[in-house]
């Protein structure tokens, strides 16, 4: 049977973001019949042995990509990292103790927010005055000894900035906000108690949340089994292998093969080379001439989701406009902060990155 062939732009949003097109021919193949099953992905039973061939492939792959220790439980949630937000407090800040957070961006703001509802929180370091342009020094860091945990957001997708260096907190477990950079390069998973990702950005479809959460702190969530919703609790998920309910199975699926598309391509060490090399070619453009000016200071800028803007907003809006007709959708930057935002995340092509480079250095000869 012929194919048509079909136009695609170059993808540059921030979320839900580009998958890998091998992905994507491999589900257009089983959407009407999965191999083996003679019915469609989107319709097999969560409680079939198919479906949990699936799921357990899927978390073979991330524990082989991160290199997850036996101690820590892969968790398939739903909800977003905006779930995470409270469900982190719920499950392990006890009464009585404090949860130290770093306001390091838009999305930390919020999980602070979300978190004060539960209980105490000290917010150890903040760099919200100076429009999380920078990411907080260790030395800044005011931390609470004996903290029920520290929080940080390693990638801040808004504001552009990516931590190369985690903190350092010492004994007290981090617990990392991985939602747009995680398997986007290696990643010590041993240095962490908990590690919490939407998939929508580097991992798959949107509707699934990764939480990778070490076993003695599971043991929070068993002592608050009685006080906490059922569907808010670490260790009933952990205890049913992610299958209490009816979890978003499809995202699942898709998730798995975006897994297997990153080992295919050398697992995570290959993938950081590749995107370093992504960013530094869109980095270098924006330094060229001071035409365009990066938001983010220049240690911490994210390889990830790139910010910069223009002289004035006018010129920001042509720019939108004629890179959108151009093919190269999604550049605008989020609403809270304007300018423009290229996502140039793990299934991003290197080719898309040079067309807009190429675009760039028309429209500053243009306009410049």
């Amino acid at each position: 049977m012929a194919t048509t062939a079909v136009h695609r732009v170059f993808n540059f949003a921030a979320g839900p973001a580009v998958l890998p097109l091998p992905v994507l021919e491999e589900i257009q193949r089983d959407l009407i019949a999965l191999p083996g099953v003679h019915m469609s992905v989107l319709e097999i039973s969560h409680r079939s042995k198919a479906f949990e061939s699936i799921l357990a492939q899927a978390e073979a792959d991330i524990r082989t990509l991160g290199g997850v220790p036996a101690n820590y439980k892969v968790l398939f949630l739903q909800g977003g990292a905006s779930t995470q937000f409270s469900m982190v407090p719920m499950n392990l800040l006890d009464a009585g103790a404090t949860a130290d957070y770093i306001d390091c961006g838009s999305w930390a703001e919020k999980a602070i927010k979300e978190a004060k509802k539960i209980g105490t929180v000290n917010v150890a370091a903040s760099t919200k005055a100076e429009n999380y342009g920078r990411l907080p020094r260790q030395s800044e860091l005011r931390l609470t000894p004996g903290a029920a945990y520290v929080h940080v957001t390693s990638n801040n997708t808004i504001e552009g900035t990516e931590y190369k260096t985690l903190p350092d907190t010492g004994t007290v477990p981090l617990v990392n906000d991985t939602s747009s950079d995680m398997f986007s390069r290696p990643i010590d998973v041993a240095r962490h108690g908990l590690i919490y990702a939407g998939a929508q950005k580097n991992m798959g479809p949107a509707g699934l949340t990764i939480v990778i959460v070490r076993e003695d702190l599971l043991q929070r969530s068993v002592a608050k089994k009685a006080a906490l919703p059922t569907m808010f609790n670490y260790a009933v998920h952990a205890e049913n292998s992610s299958l209490y309910n009816t979890p978003p199975a499809f995202a699942v699926y898709a998730t798995g093969l975006v897994m297997k598309w990153i080992l295919q391509q050398g697992g995570l060490t290959a993938m950081a080379a590749v995107n370093e090399r992504k960013g530094g070619k869109l980095y270098a453009e924006i330094d060229r001439t001071g035409y365009y000016r990066g938001t983010a200071a220049r240690e911490d800028r994210s390889l990830m989701n790139v910010t910069f803007r223009l002289g004035t907003e006018e010129l920001e809006k042509q720019f939108i406009k004629e890179s959108t007709a151009a093919g190269l959708d999604g550049l605008k930057g989020h609403r809270a902060v304007g300018g423009m935002r290229a996502s140039i995340y793990n299934a991003f092509p290197e080719d898309g990155v040079d067309a807009l480079v190429s675009f760039m250095r028309d429209f500053e000869q243009k306009n410049g």
